[in-house]
């Protein structure tokens, strides 16, 4: 469309709003290396750039459908949702907040439960959205990464969560940091029944998300370049007023450092994870495990 009009031999500026180009959202700029990519390209590659490997930030059911055998997912527990149980106000009301991200989003929430098979074996899913008022955990979020884990106890199946969040949701106060808590405790039961936890940390992990279930996955699993960590890189260094090293929280100085157990390329990823379920779900390893923690509660007691 054009920029102007002619109109009863006058000229007449188009409005701003109404301006299009014909190649408008066929490219991408990749924000690493600023290279041009063909938007069709892009989601063929996974969202991640050709030429300098950047890993875009992607929504729960892309990465979902990405994830499970053929794309093909059960939703769970779409029915929790947040609601305002301190009545938050701060530039405007957190129910305002709260129905402003579900139109934007999409989302019933933060987070979005799943189950289906991943290369054969019966997973249950937890990925999280950033584009969810960054992801945040609130009550709901915690209610429904709890009811996916005692659920994957009662089916045999194993667990996956997909980070990507700014940590717990300030307008729920100690409601939200409560989560923490809650879900570690399932964690527990979860270890007990020698069921596999797959945690996989996206751009962003941060705060409260990261305190708890992100960095207690039986493997955990980073993608490159991804920012993980408790208190941002610029919050430290404001603290202990000193300069960090450089990359600090990425995906890789963590790796260098045992706080994660794998960088893996998105493209790579679902190959990744299934050989880690064919292991972690076969019979052996399992009786293997549990034999380990019998031992140890044997020793303990000694």
């Amino acid at each position: 469309m054009s920029w102007f009009r002619k109109k009863s031999r006058k000229i007449e500026v188009v409005p701003q709003d109404e301006r299009h180009v014909r190649t408008e959202g066929i490219f991408v700029k990749c924000p690493t290396c600023e290279a041009a990519l063909f938007r069709r390209d892009l989601e063929d590659s996974f969202h991640v750039c050709a030429h300098c490997g950047h890993h875009f930030r992607l929504d729960a059911r892309t990465r979902l459908a990405m994830l499970y055998d053929e794309g093909i997912y059960e939703e769970l527990d779409a029915e929790v949702i947040s609601t305002d149980p301190l009545n938050f106000v701060d530039t405007k009301p957190y129910r305002e907040r709260l129905e402003q991200a579900r139109k934007s989003s999409g989302l019933p929430e933060a987070i979005i439960n799943a189950r289906g098979h991943i290369g054969g074996h019966l997973v249950l899913t937890g990925a999280m959205d950033f584009n969810f008022l960054g992801g945040s955990m609130g009550s709901a979020v915690g209610e429904k990464v709890t009811r996916l884990i005692e659920r994957a106890i009662r089916e045999r199946a194993a667990v996956i969560t997909i980070a990507a969040s700014g940590g717990a949701r300030m307008q729920e106060g100690i409601l939200s940091l409560m989560q923490m808590a809650k879900i570690s405790a399932a964690l527990a039961r979860l270890d007990d029944e020698r069921l596999p936890f797959i945690s996989v940390l996206t751009d962003p992990t941060t705060g409260g998300v990261t305190a708890s279930f992100a960095m207690l996955g039986d493997v955990i699993i980073a993608e490159p370049g991804a920012l993980i960590g408790f208190a941002g890189p610029r919050v430290i260094e404001q603290t202990i007023r000193q300069k960090l090293p450089k990359d600090f929280q990425r995906a890789e100085f963590l790796l260098e450092h045992g706080m994660v157990d794998a960088v893996v390329d998105r493209r790579e990823m679902r190959s990744f994870i299934i050989k880690m379920l064919d292991f972690m779900m076969n019979p052996e390893c399992v009786e293997r495990r549990a034999e380990e923690t019998r031992a140890s509660v044997l020793q303990a007691t000694d």
